[in-house]
């Protein structure tokens, strides 16, 4: 008994010091504390007490049971029923009995003995399922469920979400240190027919366009076509829009939504049918043997924002800061119908409530007029036209962002000053009408960086060039030391200077030629990591300035960057060149001024085509006929008269006859470029011929 008061001591004390005095900010929870205590300290005096304690608790015959102490604690396991023992044969899952190569497999394995495979009875059937083989490779070519197309426009939108490459929203202070940065000013030259159109940023030629009065780009342009034909294998449709070839719509361009078939397949061919009547839009002119191509979601582009009918969902600029996208997005709540939705651009910066209310009426009143048409019309038909190229640039280029805007010409100067009249007066006063006696291209030295911009070579500042390579695929452009040798440091240092330098100049080649399609740069090789993401950033930051839509991919494993850049319209190589026949356009013919292109509708026909030498082509022009022919009178009069009193003694009548070197050298504009032709090879005499003014 004094052997048991001492275990019950101290499993006493073991108890008290497990227990500590509660703190006075656990006082709320000291009562469901002490409960876990006490329920602990029971454990811990059952633990404690060894075995033959609880042997001595029972109640021998003949001896009375001892009183228990305050601390003794009486616990009684609940009763458990008796298990069964195993019966052999029996399996885990039931009463089945189990095979007896299954009790043999599994002795063996628990006692590391090898395991036969067939020690089963001659009469148990044994399913050996035999090992996957690897799927060889198809030699035939597979096809997409569904449109191809369209799963390619899937797979760029992820490929665009996992690489991280959205565009990110500028903050307020990157989006005015963006324009203060750059002296931004528009020329526009109106002369012979012909407009011309460049943006300078720091008296740098960045941009140029052309426009012409003969020249009818079908961009933007609304036509009620007809369908002609239906290919399921191409996942296109060829429309008839009036204007020669036929235009070409892909599935990935056709409104599901609005033409009723968003619960259907979606194949062109249960779209459309051969006859069918289709209201389109011109996204691309055609180019060489393509046609236009089409898209039957129409937008219709404003000063501030982008009208699109039967839409479901707005946009605005990702360009724009935040403050300012919260503040149009609260405009736009009223102002937009039900029935469209609208892209606001990113001159709607500033932009009044009244401004944009405006601009959206306008723009639902064309579309109104487009709706009215289709009543009467009967395709192919034309329903909505686009401005000109004049009024379209102004549109969509000029801003705040440019500090003045200078035209040189009437023409030019009028349909621009009634343009931002009743469009943005605000920018009126940003207009400077030129009235110098030079050319305003030559005062601002535009002609000379066009010249250099045709070269296939361009240098740069520090001594490096790179080389631009325009091919059918993709261009490429490699990038060259050349003679710049670096200010000390070390050839990794030189090199990525080199390649900084040359990504600002490439963005700048890009927008002033108006390359589109696959661009591949080959910039030096760079061996530290950090360097070669400097270089990557250094282009994208440029490429903000771009307004075309453009996407830059990741550095490929031979250290070439691969972007694209959307093309809409001629570049800066075809508006002033044209292909060589000789070399079977091979090269080009490179001109001074823009060369004429009209656009009829005779598209897809040979056009007549007037041969002769360069220099002869320059000065025998439609324009200068009558002055050609009244030359070629006076030198025919006065050459025949002393041919006739040579063939009185000679008795020959007619031999002397006018050359062409005759008659260039009559012509005051001509005569410099005979005198530099005829040094380097001299002319042969050729009869003249009557120049038809219709030629």
């Amino acid at each position: 008994m004094v052997k048991e008061k001492d275990e019950s001591a101290k499993a006493d004390k073991a108890a008290k010091k497990l227990v500590k005095k509660p703190d006075r900010k656990d006082a709320k929870a000291a009562p469901e504390k002490a409960a876990k205590k006490a329920v602990d300290k029971k454990d811990l005096a059952k633990k404690s007490e060894p075995q033959e304690t609880a042997k001595a608790k029972k109640p021998e015959a003949g001896k009375s049971v001892p009183a228990l102490s305050a601390t003794s604690l009486i616990f009684k396991a609940p009763d458990l029923p008796a298990v069964e023992p195993r019966k052999k044969g029996a399996s885990k899952k039931g009463n089945e009995p189990e095979s007896e190569s299954h009790l043999r497999r599994r002795s063996r394995r628990r006692a590391g003995e090898p395991i036969d495979v067939n020690p089963d009875a001659p009469n148990v059937v044994v399913k050996v399922r035999t090992p996957r083989a690897p799927k060889e490779p198809s030699n035939e070519p597979q096809r997409v469920k569904g449109s191809t197309r369209l799963e390619a426009k899937k797979q760029r939108r992820r490929d665009g979400r996992d690489a991280g490459r959205r565009r990110q929203t500028i903050t307020e202070t990157e989006f005015l240190a963006r324009r203060e940065s750059v002296d931004r000013m528009m020329l526009v030259r109106s002369k012979d027919d012909k407009i011309q159109l460049c943006v300078l940023e720091d008296k740098v030629l960045v941009e140029h366009y052309v426009a012409q009065t003969q020249d009818g780009s079908l961009i933007g342009n609304v036509y009620l076509g007809k369908v002609q034909n239906v290919l399921p294998s191409m996942e296109a449709a060829f429309v008839d829009i009036g204007r020669g070839r036929n235009a070409v719509l892909y599935s990935g361009e056709v409104n599901w939504e609005a033409d009723g078939l968003d619960g259907q397949p979606r194949k062109i061919e249960l779209a459309l049918k051969s006859g069918d009547t289709l209201l389109v839009q011109v996204t691309k002119d055609s180019v060489g043997q393509k046609g236009a191509r089409l898209t039957s979601q129409v937008s219709l582009p404003g000063r501030y924002v982008v009208y699109v009918p039967n839409g479901n969902m707005n946009g605005i600029s990702r360009k724009l800061p935040e403050s300012e996208r919260v503040r149009l997005k609260k405009i736009l709540k009223d102002i937009v119908p039900e029935e469209a939705s609208v892209i606001v651009r990113t001159a709607a910066e500033g932009a009044t409530e009244e401004q944009l209310t405006l601009d959206v009426a306008r723009l639902q009143a064309q579309w109104d007029g487009i709706q009215k048409k289709i009543k009467k019309a009967t395709p192919p038909t034309l329903l909505h036209s686009e401005p000109d190229l004049l009024v379209k640039i102004v549109r969509d280029v000029f801003n705040e962002d440019f500090q003045k805007m200078i035209i040189s010409g009437p023409d030019a100067q009028a349909v621009i000053t009634d343009y931002l009249e009743s469009v943005a007066p605000d920018l009126m006063d940003r207009v400077e009408i030129y009235d110098g006696k030079e050319d305003i291209f030559d005062r601002y030295r535009v002609g000379e960086q066009i010249g250099k911009a045709l070269e296939r070579k361009v240098y740069l500042p520090s001594g490096g060039s790179l080389v631009i390579d325009r091919t059918e695929a993709m261009t490429v452009v490699d990038v060259n030391t050349g003679k710049f040798v670096g200010s000390g440091g070390n050839l990794e240092e030189t090199v990525t200077k080199n390649n900084l330098e040359a990504a600002e100049e490439i963005v700048r080649q890009l927008r002033l030629r108006d390359i589109g399609g696959i661009i591949v740069v080959d910039f030096i090789d760079m061996v530290l990591e950090s360097n070669r993401d400097l270089v990557s950033r250094r282009l994208i930051e440029c490429l903000g300035r771009d307004r075309t839509k453009h996407q830059v991919a990741e550095v490929t494993s031979l250290g070439l960057v691969q972007m694209t850049r959307k093309k809409l319209g001629l570049g800066l190589l075809e508006s002033f060149s044209e292909p060589c026949e000789v070399c079977s356009a091979r090269g080009a013919i490179v001109h001074h001024e823009p060369i004429m292109r009209t656009r009829s509708s005779n598209e897809g026909k040979p056009e007549k085509k007037r041969k002769g030498h360069m220099d002869v082509a320059n000065v025998v022009t439609p324009e200068r006929a009558s002055e050609i022919n009244s030359v070629v009178a006076k030198i025919a009069a006065s050459t025949l008269g002393s041919g006739n009193k040579d063939a009185k003694d000679s008795g020959d009548k007619g031999k002397s006859e006018p050359t062409l070197e005759r008659i260039l050298d009559a012509l005051p504009e001509a005569k410099a470029d005979s005198k530099a032709d005829a040094k380097r090879k001299p002319r042969r005499a050729s009869s003249p011929a009557k120049v038809d003014p219709g030629a």
